[in-house]
């Protein structure tokens, strides 16, 4: 396979200490570091030992194209993984739309890519709930538990909540919110009868169903949310320049179907910052702060 970033190496002996960004929060840019080895952040949207297994791919594929060793990671939450980006700990980070915004208000993370579906880079939560409990519609959530996600969560917790609310029902008012952490948490809480109803990821949710790992006979799908843009990479501001330029190529052209299977995506598209006001434009119609989320979660 063609190596893209061979030049890498060279600049080990010329560039400086890496700097953790321990001091300000202020999402100022980083001196480019020498990089031994790329650590590789993924969501912890599902169990940390299954993301690591799924994305075995991606990692051998980065290693070869990027001539470098590759570490992934999956912390135990949002907001572990928001501080590990703004100390400098990882290189390239895979957060929700969310968690980018919560992520790119405390450091100078540049998204670069994201993923790319028939065309089509955004996605949608879906909104479930227990059939046995006769949860088939909004207003049948009303007095119930409703599961989500994190805290920090796009498709788990801020479109549906959005979602909720636009059906006239809201947090602490018109229903009780459990965070449960993953989206497969959420879907299996929902199934067993613990929540009366859950939000989380649609590609997700169908792929639970798709394995077997949920009975979708003892779910009612309740609404979809708007369309969400799309899950996105984005790099270190203290990474060199040729290893970012090396980094975005390999995304570009990558087309393995086995590599981008856990992504259920065909590519990686490219993507900028303001793709991603709408969630911030959300998060203040549900009156969120960035800052609490990352403090609560």
């Amino acid at each position: 396979m063609k190596r893209i970033a061979r030049v890498v190496c060279c600049c080990v002996l010329v560039l400086a200490t890496a700097c953790n960004g321990g001091g300000s929060r202020d999402p100022v840019a980083r001196e480019p570091t020498a990089v031994s080895t790329l650590v590789v952040a993924l969501l912890p949207d599902e169990n940390a030992a299954t993301v690591i297994q799924e994305n075995q791919g991606l990692k051998t594929y980065l290693e070869e194209t990027l001539d470098l060793p590759v570490e992934l990671v999956v912390s135990t939450d949002y907001s572990t993984m928001v501080e590990a980006a703004r100390r400098n700990k990882t290189h390239l980070s895979y957060f929700g739309p969310l968690s980018y915004v919560i992520a790119r208000s405390r450091t100078p993370l540049e998204p670069f890519a994201v993923r790319s579906r028939n065309g089509s880079t955004t996605y949608q939560a879906v909104l479930i709930g227990n059939r046995e409990q006769g949860i088939d519609s909004f207003a049948a959530v009303e007095g119930g538990t409703v599961a989500l996600g994190d805290p920090a969560s796009t498709s788990s917790r801020l479109f549906p909540q959005l979602r909720l609310a636009e059906a006239g029902l809201h947090p602490d008012v018109h229903y009780r919110t459990v965070f449960l952490g993953g989206h497969d948490a959420v879907a299996k809480a929902v199934e067993r009868g613990f929540a009366a109803a859950g939000g989380l990821s649609r590609p997700i949710y169908d792929k639970l169903v798709a394995q077997g790992a949920i009975n979708p006979d003892k779910l009612v799908v309740l609404g979809h949310s708007r369309p969400i843009p799309q899950y996105p990479w984005t790099m270190s501001s203290g990474l060199p320049e040729d290893l970012r330029h090396a980094v975005r190529e390999s995304f570009y052209m990558l087309k393995e179907p086995a590599v981008l299977q856990p992504f259920q995506a065909d590519g990686f598209a490219p993507v900028q910052d303001s793709d991603y006001d709408g969630i911030r434009q959300a998060a203040r119609v549900l009156g969120l702060s960035l800052e609490a989320l990352v403090t609560d979660s």
